[in-house]
């Protein structure tokens, strides 16, 4: 049992953090530590196996112990974004610049929380530093091997948050930068102003409306993520906001159980949609653009 904690709270939303608890093998130590924790993830042990007649069972407790292990990929990138931040954002365009200041400046009604904009830096460093440095090549090489392994053809990036630290909010800026960049470059190959937005459910897609600049209560508008002056800019953007049960295949026709036993199992994928009719019925709108951003709200999910 690790020690009590009365407030756990060490560091403010809206700067880096620069303390952490420590954490023993028992749990929290109750000693404070001056830095950033690293990054770390927990790799469950197996407990021991125990014979129980003919077969083979795990103990009760399936897994005994954790076994820490640092990610110093994601330690590493944090690095780079920490040096990118401190020399002002070099060689990023004047619109990404624009609008980083505008998000980091201390002044705003509402601050933006520092896990957003490092979220977005990073997005930034990604795309418009990587490749410029031997470094940011070597990890965006690394990134699209991760991504390969997993799901080839697709490059993909995760932004790991937490729950409350406004991951809408995040989205609803990269949807700025990009779009903002596609019209003020057209020809930029980095930037894009089509987006599929995925939901892991009907109610969250709902909430995911205020990533739309024609909605009322967009957060471009309402949160200050856009300059006044460049807001009908974002008039441009296509986006599609839907929840991933959308891209099951769908039957074409409505058949009765008779029907069904009257064609036979072989002849039912007759009158089942095609992937590329899948495609076309959720994109409809996006169609035409080879260039499509998709953002997996809670990825975990689904």
């Amino acid at each position: 049992m690790g020690a009590q904690i009365d407030n756990p709270i060490l560091n403010s939303p809206f700067d880096a953090p620069n303390r952490y608890w420590e954490i023993g093998e028992a749990g929290a130590t109750g000693t404070v530590l001056d830095g950033r924790r690293s990054s770390e993830f927990y790799m469950p042990i197996p407990a021991a196996k125990r014979a129980q007649g003919a077969q083979q069972q795990l103990e009760s407790n399936e897994y005994t112990a954790d076994r820490v292990v640092r990610a110093e990929f994601v330690d590493g990138i944090r690095h780079d974004v920490d040096n990118f931040r401190a020399q002002g954002w070099p060689g990023v365009t004047a619109t990404t610049r624009m609008l980083l200041e505008h998000w980091s400046d201390p002044t705003r009604d509402r601050r933006l929380f520092f896990c957003q904009l490092e979220a977005l830096e990073t997005a930034i460093w990604l795309t418009e530093l990587a490749d410029k440095t031997g470094r940011g090549r070597a990890v965006r090489n690394d990134l699209t091997r991760f991504a390969d392994d997993a799901n080839p053809g697709v490059l993909r990036v995760a932004h790991k948050m937490a729950t409350g630290t406004g991951k809408t909010v995040l989205m609803a800026m990269m949807i700025a930068w990009h779009t903002l960049n596609k019209a003020a470059n057209p020809q930029d190959k980095r930037f894009t102003d089509a987006f599929l937005v995925v939901a892991p459910g009907i109610t969250i897609k709902d909430r995911l409306r205020v990533l739309l600049p024609s909605d009322d209560e967009n957060y471009y508008r309402s949160l200050d993520l856009v300059p006044s002056h460049l807001r009908d800019r974002l008039g441009r953007a296509q986006i599609v906001i839907t929840n991933f049960h959308t891209f099951q295949l769908r039957e074409k026709a409505s058949l009765t159980k008779a029907t069904k036993q009257i064609l036979g199992a072989d002849s039912i994928g007759a009158f089942t949609e095609t992937p590329d009719q899948m495609v076309n019925r959720v994109c409809k709108p996006l169609r035409g653009k080879r260039n499509i951003l998709v953002l997996n709200d809670e990825a975990h999910h689904c």
